[in-house]
């Protein structure tokens, strides 16, 4: 029975409680509860055979798989501190993040094991790496199968404490990734619901509760369709753990949205949890494209969270999707958990509820009504950047005696209790002295027919500081449009000096494995972008 807010002790009451429910369901092997837990457990105890113990970090290198569950369930079991890794990382951004973490341990992907010997002399901390075999005959020299740790003989048990953390590395699109520091108590509130989403009596009031979190959750499956090197993937998976929900993980080397749709139907899968309009834009493409394909009366939610998903997608999909299959749209970032369900507004991207633990901080001060600051939240929070205090103190900050993680997301609180939000402050474009939230115009740019994909920067520029500037794909089968018509067509829907003022056309958006838009990428292609051209083509 758990006694702390754990996440491995809460794991392990469920797996008691419901031992043979399927927890994990991939192309590759399906697992119960128990075999999942027992899995952990030999894991575990082959990486405290091999030296790595409690406080160590122990990164995650890995596609997804089952594997990677279990290999983090069996971090958290030793009181190791997992932390994500991005699988399309090069030498050298691999080596700043392992290095960064102070890597005791790394599992990665077989197929990662080049890089991997690259690395090995560079990083003063890793006492182990294993290798999860990937079935190509990969070449592993220097790293220890993730087989013979599977078949370790369990020991244990192990210290552990509800504030043991996890680190949940920042994208990095906007700047360095950080490792933002959430202990599992905070993590188990702020960013798995308290184990009450897919309960009738919702979130813990005391980790003994667990049991019956389980053993009434809703017989539900849940597909995160996300890497789990993403936080929006594993904080959905937790949340459906904790309640006793079966997991159902793509394997697949690449995002296609038609076999996503197999295997939904496939496997029963109740909940589809996805990131923004990346991966939904296609969902419903597919949908569209291959009517009547798929019996999907089994889905109850297609759900987004992490990134933008435009008002005009949530409404095709509603229509293409059985009536009683919900569309909700989380709010959240690495540095709050999740926000809440974003609302229309009628300005900006959304709108979220304002309350004790939530409100938009200026300085250090809460904002009063009227007054634009950022996103921040109370109560359950992380407690700072792994190994960067001064970074640490600009975000999270002691206001009125109560510690608010400060988000990167501009917003407005209003006189009628509601937030609006308006994007990222990091990519804010100032043109002439009016700020402009990329969020917004891209979301607009995307509802253009001939349009399947855009992000858009700031350009420098002499008279107004800042040029806006749409990099923008087409869509397949589409005929470029003018550039005038682009505009006419925004000019319906947003105010001119947000309109673009040159779009730069390239054959894809360039975008994280989860779906976010890489935004040093589009500010490198919009200071490019030939001025020349885009004026003659009417960007002025």
């Amino acid at each position: 029975m758990a006694h702390q807010y754990h996440l491995a002790d809460l794991f392990e009451t469920v797996a008691a409680t419901v031992p043979d429910r399927i927890a994990l369901i991939t192309d590759s092997r399906t697992e119960t509860f128990a075999q999942l837990n027992a899995r952990a457990d030999a894991i575990a105890s082959g990486l405290a055979a091999r030296g790595i113990g409690r406080g160590d970090t122990v990164g995650l290198y890995l596609m997804n798989c089952a594997a990677h569950l279990e290999a983090l369930i069996a971090t958290l079991k030793l009181g190791a501190v997992p932390f994500n890794v991005n699988y399309r990382y090069r030498a050298d951004e691999l080596r700043y993040i392992f290095t960064n973490a102070r890597a005791a341990a790394i599992f990665h992907g077989a197929e990662f094991s080049p890089v991997m010997r690259e690395l090995y002399g560079s990083l003063p901390d890793l006492k182990l790496s294993v290798a999860v075999d990937d079935g190509a005959g990969t070449d592993i020299a220097g790293s220890v199968p993730f087989e013979d740790l599977a078949a370790t003989a369990p020991s244990g048990p192990w210290e552990r404490s509800e504030n043991d953390l996890l680190l949940i590395y920042t994208g990095g699109t906007t700047g360095m990734p950080k490792g933002v520091m959430w202990p599992h108590k905070a993590f188990v509130f702020a960013c798995a619901g308290g184990a009450g989403y897919f309960n009738p009596h919702g979130p813990l009031t005391c980790p003994e509760d667990i049991a019956d979190r389980a053993t009434h959750g809703y017989p539900l499956k849940l597909m995160p369709l996300a890497p789990l090197m993403h936080a929006a993937a594993v904080w959905a998976m937790w949340s459906g753990l904790l309640n006793g929900l079966t997991i159902v993980l793509d394997e697949a080397r690449s995002y296609d949205p038609v076999a996503v749709l197999d295997k939904v139907e496939r496997t029963g899968a109740n909940i589809v949890q996805f990131v923004g309009d990346a991966m939904a834009i296609p969902l419903r493409d597919a949908l569209r494209d291959h009517p009547g394909r798929w019996n999907l009366a089994h889905v109850v939610n297609f759900g987004s969270g992490g990134a933008v998903f435009s008002a005009h997608v949530k409404d095709d999909l509603r229509a293409l999707l059985p009536a009683n299959c919900t569309i909700t749209d989380g709010m959240g970032s690495s540095e709050t958990g999740i926000s809440g369900q974003a609302a229309r507004s009628a300005e900006g991207v959304m709108e979220l509820d304002a309350n004790d633990v939530q409100q938009v901080v200026i300085d250090d001060r809460l904002a009063r009504p009227g007054e634009t600051g950022f996103l921040a939240r109370s109560g359950h929070t992380p407690v700072g950047y792994w190994g960067d205090p001064e970074k640490s103190a600009e975000v999270f900050r002691t206001i009125d005696g109560k510690l608010w993680a400060v988000s990167g997301d501009a917003a407005r609180v209003d006189a009628s209790g509601k937030i609006t939000v308006f994007g990222r402050g990091s990519t804010c474009i100032n043109t002439g002295g009016e700020k402009v939230f990329p969020e917004e115009v891209e979301e607009a740019l995307r509802a253009h027919p001939a349009i399947f994909d855009a992000v858009v920067a700031g350009q420098s520029d002499d008279r107004w500081g800042e040029r806006v500037v749409g990099v923008v794909s087409l869509r397949p089968g589409a005929a470029q449009p003018d550039f005038a018509d682009v505009r006419a067509f925004l000019s319906e829907r947003l105010a001119g000096y947000k309109l673009p003022k040159a779009l730069v056309w390239v054959d894809a958006v360039k975008r994280s494995a989860a779906g976010k838009q890489d935004y040093r990428w589009a500010k490198e292609i919009a200071a490019n972008a030939v001025t020349a051209k885009a004026d003659t083509a009417g960007a002025q």
